[in-house]
């Protein structure tokens, strides 16, 4: 069972493999961005809606070729594991957010 609070959700776009996750209680709700009072929804169409465990998550982001990641136990999580320097996030209305690109090359 799932008691972590996160959701997720595997896109698969050619050849990447875009992991979204976020804190489950963001899904559904309106993020301030910009000064114009224009919101983003936080989307169960991007993030996903089942629950999954921090060993879910960690497995995916050991595999993802780029991740959205949106909150703070997810950041922490992804911290922990290596894949954040920590203090390196940014925010997406007043929320913690990073993106992670995996460079081959």
């Amino acid at each position: 069972m799932a008691e972590d609070g996160f959701v997720m959700r595997v896109h698969r776009v050619r050849t990447e493999f875009v992991v979204a996750v976020c804190d489950a209680e963001l899904i559904g709700r309106d993020l301030p961005v910009g000064e114009a009072g224009r919101t983003v929804r936080i989307s169960p169409q991007f993030y996903g809606e089942r629950r999954v465990t921090r060993e879910e998550v960690l497995w995916a982001l050991e595999r993802a070729t780029i991740a959205n990641l949106l909150g703070e136990r997810v950041l922490k999580l992804a911290e922990q594991g290596g894949y954040i320097v920590p203090g390196s996030a940014g925010e997406l209305g007043g929320v913690p957010h990073a993106e992670i690109f995996a460079l081959v090359g």
